[in-house]
């Protein structure tokens, strides 16, 4: 029971968090209760002080009067030298990947949770670093000394010039034509950060046909983007995956009330006639 109500109690410590404006939500420990469902026991104020303590080994380097180019290379060493972090390309969809606490501790990660692991502690020492959505490959990006780096956490904080982004996109889908790499690299909001963790982490357990995990990130998601069309009807697949009748009704009625002229309204009404018959069926 006490393990129960510690899971509620982080469920709504998420929802409190990304229910204000984005520029309030603490990302990291935002990232943080992502696994709390997976690791009821996790200390959350334990790894928020393991990023304290990292940026406080870097402080400790750079004298009184530091300047962002050696903030940023004083990061970089301790992240990826003297820490050890590195991107998983051995078991890059293992789920632990996707959890920040995982990551601190194997000190290993995908794009995105060892970009969040890098901005967080980028913060703490004032750094401006901020997450860019590119297409296939999350980075990051700060300005020192007028100028922008986009930097790549997974490659051990390589900077990346135009030259290598553009390489970068020949293997994205999006028409050469149709790329603006000014607007590739806009910053990406701390929601849209978290919805793409939270979409990995969902795609890796719906891959491996893990339907009951997959809803309960789902359900995260919906925290983080509520009435989101597509997410809606996505959580309406999985309740429907684990024979949760009621539920997919309620959830794929929700999408035709947000979507009336979606390309598979047709479809989803079709299946919540099914859905019906059944649960007539059953009484």
């Amino acid at each position: 029971m006490a393990t129960r109500d510690a899971a509620k109690t982080k469920a709504t410590a998420f929802q409190n968090i990304v229910s204000g404006p984005d520029r309030n939500i603490n990302l990291a420990e935002a990232a943080l209760l992502i696994a709390a469902p997976e690791y009821p026991d996790l200390d959350i104020n334990a790894c928020l002080q393991q990023l304290d303590d990292m940026a406080t080994v870097c402080r400790g380097r750079l004298g009184p009067s530091p300047d962002s180019a050696r903030t940023l290379t004083a990061l970089g060493e301790h992240l990826f030298l003297d820490v050890g972090f590195k991107g998983d390309l051995q078991t890059f969809n293992d789920p632990r990947n996707s959890f920040l606490n995982e990551v601190l501790k194997r000190r290993r990660g995908i794009p995105i949770t060892l970009s969040v692991l890098y901005m967080e502690v980028g913060r703490r020492l004032g750094l401006p670093v901020h997450g860019i959505s590119f297409p296939g490959h999350f980075l990051v990006k700060v300005e020192v000394d007028g100028v922008e780096r986009v930097i790549d956490p997974f490659s051990g904080g390589a900077v990346l010039d135009h030259a290598e982004l553009e390489r970068r996109l020949e293997h994205v889908t999006t028409p050469k034509e149709k790329w603006n790499l000014g607007q590739l690299l806009m910053p990406a909001g701390k929601r849209e950060i978290l919805a793409r963790m939270l979409r990995n982490l969902k795609n890796i357990y719906v891959n491996s046909e893990d339907y009951t995990r997959a809803l309960r990130i789902q359900d995260l998601l919906l925290d983080v983007q509520p009435d989101v069309p597509r997410e809606v009807r996505d959580r309406a697949l999985l309740h429907d995956k684990l024979d949760h009748l009621r539920a997919a009704v309620a959830d794929y009625q929700m999408y035709l009330l947000l979507a009336p002229d979606s390309e598979d309204s047709a479809r989803v009404q079709g299946r919540i006639s099914e859905l019906r018959q059944s649960l007539q069926r059953l009484h």
